[in-house]
This record gives structure tokens, sequence and C-alpha cells, in this order.
């Protein structure tokens, strides 16, 4: 009898505790699915079912690791957070894998990714010919992010006043990310002198920003950190 109830303390206090963590860290996980936050989750999982279930392992050294491996994730979140090194390493970066409508052959040799698995996601897409695609781009999560050529590309509200229709498309360029200009996302067109200038005339600091991209429109996008926004909305 003591055996059962030793047994029924520890999985509910075991459930307890990944309840918690998921309220914390649940979002964070869930929105970032790439092979590190993957290989946290089965930990975590292995944990909570030896705490809760092996009556063999002693409980407290089981949650002090436990506790340990919370906070390695904690810190490595907020040093990524922080660093785009970091987050890079930690996370991996998105690969393209057609671009113009070319597929990237060295790319995909580099990631492993064949043409069967390609043709399979943008299938999966609803897009059964290659040719209809413009750029496609695999992310961090396995998932493919395509977009169509022109031609091909549903109609908007854009496309029925054709004086406002803007033909040329570029693909987006990064160019500050958390403070700090990206380098070599910088050229003759986009020069640091001229993403200075462009701050000027907004009176903005290079420390101001927190993300800057020229979008595929051609346009100067800038987010604040400070968005003076005083009563943000409330989605919960």
């Amino acid at each position: 009898m003591e055996e059962i109830v030793h047994a029924v303390v520890r999985t509910v206090v075991s459930i307890s505790i990944v309840m918690v963590f998921s309220t914390w860290f649940g979002k964070q996980l869930n929105a970032h699915i790439n092979l590190y936050n993957f290989a946290l989750s089965i930990i975590i999982g292995s944990f909570i079912a030896n705490m809760g279930f092996d009556i063999n392992l002693k409980f407290l050294p089981m949650l002090a690791a436990f506790l340990t491996l919370v906070l390695i994730f904690f810190l490595f979140s907020f040093i990524s957070s922080k660093s785009r090194v970091i987050r890079k390493w930690l996370s991996g970066k998105p690969v393209v894998v057609i671009d113009n409508g070319k597929i990237l052959d060295d790319n995909m040799k580099k990631i492993r990714y064949t043409l069967d698995d390609l043709n399979q996601q943008l299938r999966e897409l609803g897009i059964f010919d290659i040719s209809e695609v413009e750029f496609a781009i695999l992310e961090v999560s396995g998932k493919l992010s395509v977009m169509k050529k022109t031609k091909y590309q549903n109609a908007t509200k854009l496309d029925l006043n054709p004086a406002i229709q803007n033909e040329n498309f570029i693909f987006p360029k990064e160019l500050i990310m958390n403070g700090k200009i990206i380098e070599k996302n910088m050229d003759a067109q986009y020069s640091n002198a001229w993403l200075m200038n462009q701050l000027n005339k907004r009176n903005l600091k290079l420390p101001d920003v927190h993300y800057a991209v020229i979008s595929s429109t051609g346009h100067l996008f800038i987010d604040h950190y400070k968005d003076h926004i005083s009563s943000p909305i409330d989605n919960e």
C-alpha cells in the first residue's frame, strides 16, 4: 500500500512540475520547432516519466537534475535572445533551395535534402508543378516556405488597381537585428552609409533599432525597441 501511495504522490508532483514548466516555456518550444527544442522535449518527457513511475530511482536527485535542465534551457534561451550567432548555432538557419525559379543543388546537398523531399513538400502545399515556384526556403522546423511566381499567385485587392502594382519583386534583405548591422547583407545599393542616413532621417540611432529589413517591394521597414504603445491588445 505504501508503494502505491508513493507512486501516486510522485506522479502528481511530476505532472504538476511539467504543467508549470509548460506554462512558462510551452509557447517558446512550440513556436521554435528545431532540433534543439525537439531533443529537449524528449529529455523532459524522459525525466517526467522516470520521476513519476520509476520508484527504484530516488525522487529528489531526479528533481534536482530536472531543475538543472530547466535552468540550462532558460540560460540558453536568454543568451540566444541576445546573440544572433548563438541562435543560429542552437536552432540552425533556413536554407534557400529554389532561387529565382532555379533549384540550388549545392544547398540541397549540404543539408541532404533530395528532389523527392522537395517535390513531396511542394505537393503538400498544393503545388504540383515546380515551374510555378519563384522562391522556396527550408525552415529550421523542416517545413518548406514557398513564394510562387507572380503569374501563379492568387489575386489580391492590390491586383485590382494596376497603377499601384510593384512588378519588381526582391527577396527581403535583413539589415539590422537586435541593434546590430548584418554586414554580409550590405552591398553597393544598401550600404552602411545609406543605412545610417536612413536612421538619421528618422532621428534614430543604431541601438534604438530592434529590426530593419528591405521588404519584397523595396521599402525599408524599421521596428524600434521602444514602440510607445501604452496599452497593447490582450490576446489571452
